[in-house]
C-alpha cells in the first residue's frame, strides 16, 4: 500500500481522536456547569454536514472540512460570531451568564485533556512497549563532530560521559539537550582515552540552529555499501568493502568528511588512499558535477538496547517523558521567530510526515501523544480565536473585575481569526513549496 496513504489515513485518524477528545474538554465542563451547547462537531460543516443528529440540546454531526472541529457553547462569542444571539439579554444556560470561574474552567477544558492524553499515552506505551535507548557501547566508533561544536574542543570519536554532570542514558540525545536545555558543561572522552570537561556558552543551541548542523551523531567510517555501474568509482575500480582512508592526502574519518572534500572539489580528480583487505591501494577518481563519484555508505550496525518497565515504573517514567516532551517543545519555540524558524513551519504535510509509511501501533501512539501535546501548548498561547485568547481575556475579568466589552471581544475575535488563517495558508504553502522542490 501507498507509504502516502497510509501517513494520511494515521494522521486522520490522529487528529480526529485528539479533536473530539479536546472538545469533549469543553463540553464536559459546560454541561456540569449548565451551560447549553448548541452544536459538538467533528471537522466544520461549512453549508452543510456529513452527518448530524440531534440529542437533547444538542446537534452531534461530522462537517466536510477537515481543519479541526468545535463545540458552539450558546452565549460565547466564538468564531461563530453570532452576533444575533449576542445581541439579546442573556439567558441563565448561556456562558456570558457563569461566573468567571466556571467559564475560565470551560476555556481550559480543551488543553487540559490534551495534556493529560499526551502523558497516558506515554505511560501507556512505556507499559505495552518500553523504551528503546543507544548505549555508549554500541557506537564503537564514537560520535561525529561538526565545525560549530569543534570550536567547544570536541573532537571526531568522543563519547560524551555526563552532561552538567547527569550521565546520559541515551547517547544520541545529545543533540537535543544542546539545542533546548543550554547544557553548562559536558564530560567527554576522546579518541585518544584522554577525558576532558568542556565549557558549553548560552547560545550553543542558537548556533546550532542557524548552522543547521547536526553534531553527535554515529561517526561511520566511510566503508563502501555499493557501487554503482558504470560511475567514475566502479570505472577506477573501487569495490563494495573498500574502506576510504584519505583523499588528496588528508585523512578521512568518516563519511561527513568524505562528502566535505567531494563538495570542495566538484569536477576535478581526486587521489583516493583505500584500505582493501589489510592493503593500503590508491585510486584516482573523477568527482561527478553533482559531487558524486557513484558510491554509497555501508549500512550503520547499531545495536540498540530496549527497556521494559513494570506498571508503576511506566507511570514514572511516561510522566517523565512527557514533561521533557513538553519542556523541549516549549523550549525551541523560540526558533520560530527567526528567518531560518519560519521557513520550516509546515502545516499538514509535515504533521502526516511524522508518521511512519508502514502502519506501526507504537509509532501512531508515539506521535499521538507528540500531536496532543503541541495542541494543548499552542491552544493555551494568548491569541484571540484559541482557547489562550479567551482565557487571556478571563483572567483580565477576574483580576480586574471587569468583563471586556462585547465589541472589544469581537474584534480581537476577527482578527484572531484572521492571524490563524493567514498561519495557516503560510504553513501549508511551506509545505506545497518543499514539495514541488
Amino acid at each position: 500500500m501507498d507509504p502516502v496513504f497510509i501517513k494520511g489515513i494515521q494522521l486522520i485518524l490522529s487528529l480526529s481522536l485528539l479533536i473530539v477528545l479536546h472538545e469533549l474538554g469543553h463540553f464536559i465542563p459546560a454541561r456540569l456547569f449548565g451551560t447549553r451547547v448548541e452544536k459538538f462537531f467533528l471537522f466544520f460543516d461549512v453549508k452543510f454536514a456529513l452527518f448530524k443528529k440531534k440529542i437533547g440540546e444538542t446537534v452531534y454531526g461530522i462537517g466536510w472540512l477537515p481543519l479541526g472541529g468545535y463545540v458552539k457553547i450558546s452565549g460565547m462569542i466564538d468564531e461563530s460570531m453570532d452576533k444575533e444571539q449576542m445581541a439579546q439579554p442573556a439567558q441563565p444556560w448561556e456562558f456570558r451568564s457563569k461566573p468567571a470561574w466556571q467559564r475560565l474552567i470551560i476555556m481550559l477544558g480543551g488543553v487540559t485533556v490534551n495534556l493529560l492524553l499526551g502523558f497516558l499515552i506515554y505511560i501507556m506505551i512505556m507499559f505495552v512497549w518500553g523504551k528503546t535507548i543507544v548505549q555508549e557501547e554500541a557506537i564503537p566508533n564514537g560520535l561525529e563532530t561538526t565545525p560549530v561544536v569543534e570550536q567547544l574542543g570536541f573532537r571526531d570519536g568522543d563519547v560524551i560521559l555526563s552532561i552538567d554532570g547527569k550521565p546520559q542514558e541515551n547517547v544520541l540525545d545529545a543533540l537535543k539537550v544542546f539545542m533546548v536545555r543550554s547544557p553548562e558543561t559536558v564530560l567527554v572522552r576522546h579518541a585518544d582515552g584522554t577525558e576532558e570537561t568542556l565549557s558549553i556558552p548560552n547560545d550553543i543551541g542558537q548556533q546550532l540552529f542557524q548552522s543547521g548542523e547536526r553534531p553527535f551523531l554515529p561517526l561511520r567510517p566511510a566503508k563502501i555499501g555499493f557501487v554503482a555501474d558504470d560511475s567514475p568509482a566502479a570505472l577506477a575500480g573501487l569495490l563494495e568493502g573498500d574502506l576510504l582512508v584519505s583523499i588528496n592526502g588528508t585523512t578521512i574519518s568518516s563519511w561527513s568528511n568524505v562528502l566535505e572534500v567531494f563538495a570542495a572539489n566538484t569536477q576535478k580528480s581526486v587521489e583516493l588512499g583505500i584500505e582493501r583487505e589489510g592493503l593500503l591501494i590508491t585510486q584516482t577518481v573523477d568527482v561527478r558535477e553533482n559531487n558524486t563519484i557513484g558510491i554509497g555508505v555501508s549500512k550503520a550496525d547499531i545495536s540498540l538496547t530496549k527497556l521494559t518497565y513494570s506498571f508503576e515504573e511506566s507511570i514514572i517514567e511516561g510522566i517523565h517523558y512527557g514533561y521533557w516532551t513538553l519542556y523541549d517543545y516549549v523550549a525551541q519555540f523560540k526558533f520560530v521567530f527567526t528567518k531560518q524558524g519560519a521557513s520550516q513551519l509546515g502545516g499538514f504535510g509535515t504533521i502526516g510526515s511524522l508518521f511512519p509509511g508502514e502502519w506501526d501501533w507504537q509509532a501512531f501512539w508515539h506521535t499521538t501523544a507528540l500531536i496532543s501535546i503541541i495542541l494543548a501548548f499552542m491552544n493555551v498561547l494568548p491569541i484571540p480565536a484559541l482557547d489562550g485568547g479567551h482565557v487571556m481575556f478571563l483572567t483580565y475579568e477576574i483580576i480586574t473585575g471587569r468583563k471586556p466589552h462585547d465589541k472589544v471581544m469581537e474584534v480581537a475575535q476577527m482578527i484572531g481569526i484572521f492571524l490563524l488563517l493567514g498561519l495557516f495558508v503560510y504553513a501549508n504553502a511551506n509545505d506545497l513549496i518543499r514539495f514541488l522542490g
